[in-house]
C-alpha cells in the first residue's frame, strides 16, 4: 500500500534541494576565497645551513658546493628570490611589509671556517645575503670555526648578517634534566644576554635574532629569549612559514646534501609537476 504524498511534501523536497544546493555553492565559495588568499600570501621558507665543502661531503650535513650550486639554479629557476632573513621578520612584524611571491632566506648555523672558504667567494659572485647564527666560545678557539676577523671582513661583503646561536650551542633538554629550575633558568637566561653581548661588543652590531641551538624551543625559552632582547627566533621543525608563525620560534627547512632540487622542490610545496621538472633538471650535467 502507498502512502499518499501531501502537497506541502511535495514543496519541500524543491525547497531542501535548492537548500542543500545553496549550501554548496557557499561552502565552494568560502573554499575558492581561502584558495585565493593563500594563493596571494607569499611561498615562504628559510633554509638552515651548517657546513660546506669543495668536494666530498663529510657528513650529512656539509652540503657540496655542487649540490648547493644546483639548489641555488633550481630556486631561481622556478621563480624563488633570495631575500635578506631581516626582510621576512620585517614581513612578520609590520603589517605594510611586503616580500616576493616566493621568497627565500640563507641562514648558516655555527660559524664553520668553510663560510669564509667555500661559501663567501659563492655569496659574492652571486650577491647572496647570509645570516649566520654563531656561539661565540668557538669563535677564535675551536679549530673548525671562524675568526672575530673574519667574521668582520664577511661583515665587509655587505652580504653577511651576524646574529646569536647562543653562548656555546648547549642541549636545553639535557641542561634542564640535570640541573634545578632556578639553576635552569640562571644558566638558560646568561647563554642568550652573553651572546648577544659578545657578538655586539667585537663586531660593533645589533643582535636580536637567535636560531635555537638544535631548534630546542619551549614556552620557558621563548619567555626568556623574548626577556633577553630577542626580535624574532629559529627552530628547525621543517615548515614553511606564513604571517601567523610565532615570532621565537620561526620555522626552518634544515638543509643537508641530499637535498637535491627534486628533494627541495617537494620541500617547498611545489607541484609534483614541478617536482618531476626538478629532477631532470637535476639530472643535467
Amino acid at each position: 500500500m502507498h502512502k499518499s504524498i501531501s502537497p506541502h511534501g511535495l514543496l519541500r523536497r524543491p525547497l531542501l534541494c535548492v537548500f542543500l544546493l545553496l549550501i554548496g555553492c557557499a561552502r565552494w565559495m568560502a573554499g575558492a576565497q581561502a584558495d585565493t588568499r593563500a594563493s596571494d600570501e607569499p611561498r615562504v621558507a628559510v633554509l638552515a645551513y651548517h657546513r660546506f665543502s669543495e668536494t666530498a661531503a663529510d657528513d650529512f650535513m656539509t652540503v657540496r658546493v655542487a649540490t648547493f650550486e644546483a639548489q641555488l639554479s633550481f630556486l631561481r629557476a622556478h621563480g624563488y628570490r633570495i631575500v635578506a632573513l631581516r626582510d621576512i621578520v620585517n614581513w612578520l612584524t609590520e603589517p605594510e611589509a611586503t616580500l616576493p611571491a616566493k621568497a627565500v632566506a640563507l641562514t648558516i648555523d655555527d660559524g664553520h671556517q668553510s663560510v669564509y672558504d667555500v661559501l663567501m667567494p659563492i655569496a659574492v659572485r652571486e650577491h647572496l645575503p647570509c645570516t649566520l647564527f654563531i656561539y661565540p666560545s668557538a669563535i677564535s678557539n675551536a679549530s673548525y670555526a671562524l675568526t672575530w676577523t673574519q667574521l668582520t671582513q664577511l661583515r665587509q661583503t655587505g652580504l653577511f648578517g651576524i646574529q646569536s646561536h647562543t653562548y656555546w650551542h648547549p642541549n636545553f633538554n639535557v641542561e634542564r634534566a640535570r640541573r634545578t629550575p632556578s639553576d635552569f633558568r640562571s644558566f638558560a637566561a646568561k647563554q642568550l644576554v652573553e651572546s648577544r653581548e659578545r657578538i655586539e661588543a667585537k663586531l660593533g652590531l645589533q643582535v636580536d635574532l637567535l636560531a635555537w641551538p638544535f631548534g630546542i624551543v619551549d614556552t620557558e625559552l621563548i619567555s626568556m629569549a623574548s626577556s633577553a632582547g630577542y626580535r624574532a627566533a629559529f627552530t628547525i621543525s621543517g615548515r614553511l612559514i606564513d604571517r601567523h608563525s610565532p615570532l621565537l620560534s620561526v620555522p626552518r627547512l634544515l638543509i643537508t646534501d641530499a637535498d637535491t632540487p627534486a628533494v627541495l622542490s617537494r620541500r617547498l610545496g611545489e607541484s609534483k609537476a614541478q617536482a618531476a621538472q626538478a629532477r631532470v633538471e637535476g639530472r643535467r650535467p
